[in-house]
């Protein structure tokens, strides 16, 4: 089930506990790429929340947002940097993109395998992307009233596996959303003593998300299963194959059709 743009667009700007998750969501980022000067940046899903700070970086910023999910204008004051996208297919060129964050992206999609394989053929080799997914043992994912509670969770494990299978190396990983999931005034006002905390007892296990960060590797050839020979192929139209062997039973009911009566 994905997301409705409007939703998130509320949950992240008017709401204190989707501001909350806003910024400790985009430290983590900071931390990971701390300057994108003269680089391409793209976000998949709704990754506009995280991507403010590289707009006076970078060359050009991009959010692409799934039909699916539905698109709005970014940022509020500014030029448009936003578009609207099919899932699995970007307007963009090859080898295009220095760094792509995902975030409500992978855990909604009905086709996580080819939304990682466009995610590839934008990157260049040796690019950076940024997964960020619900936390599969972490509360954000069970608790209703957040984006995190839509989709599928996943594992670290699990991310790192999707990572290996479509063309990127996992460098790196942490979490974020260490606070319980409650817009109560009472727990926002603690909420960045609660995630500075966690961030130094936990690496991920009580994180509400997970963040991942991979590096697209060089394509290698892969074998197909075109290029797979088999040791003793069939030939049905060799002439020249070795005739097999007349079974047993035929040569003993020969025997006794030609010693009937006639």
């Amino acid at each position: 089930m994905h997301h409705d743009v409007c939703e998130l667009r509320d949950f992240y700007y008017t709401t204190s506990l989707g501001r909350a998750a806003q910024k400790a969501m985009r430290d983590q980022v900071t931390g990971y790429w701390p300057s994108v000067k003269g680089l391409s940046v793209a976000g998949f899903g709704f990754a506009v929340p995280l991507l403010r700070p590289t707009l006076a970086q970078a060359r050009r910023v991009m959010a692409l947002m799934p039909a699916q999910q539905g698109v709005m204008h970014w940022p509020f004051e500014a030029d448009n940097h936003s578009v609207l996208v099919e899932e699995t297919s970007w307007p963009l060129a090859q080898d295009s993109i220095d760094r792509l964050v995902v975030l409500h992206g992978i855990e909604t999609s009905e086709r996580p395998a080819a939304l990682m394989e466009e995610a590839a053929r934008v990157l260049k080799p040796g690019a950076k992307l940024l997964l960020i997914v619900p936390n599969r043992s972490g509360l954000w994912a069970r608790r209703d009233g957040t984006p995190f509670a839509s989709g599928r969770p996943f594992s670290l494990g699990q991310i790192e596996t999707l990572l290996d299978e479509h063309g990127f190396r996992a460098e790196g990983h942490s979490a974020a959303l260490f606070f319980p999931p409650r817009n109560r005034a009472s727990w926002l006002r603690w909420a960045m003593m609660l995630e500075n905390l966690g961030q130094r007892l936990s690496r991920y296990h009580a994180g509400g998300v997970l963040l991942v960060e991979a590096t697209r590797i060089s394509d290698t050839p892969r074998p197909t299963g075109l290029s797979v020979r088999e040791r003793r192929p069939l030939r049905i139209l060799n002439p020249g194959r070795t005739p097999v062997a007349r079974p047993a039973w035929r040569d003993h009911a020969a025997r006794d059709h030609r010693s009937l009566p006639r």
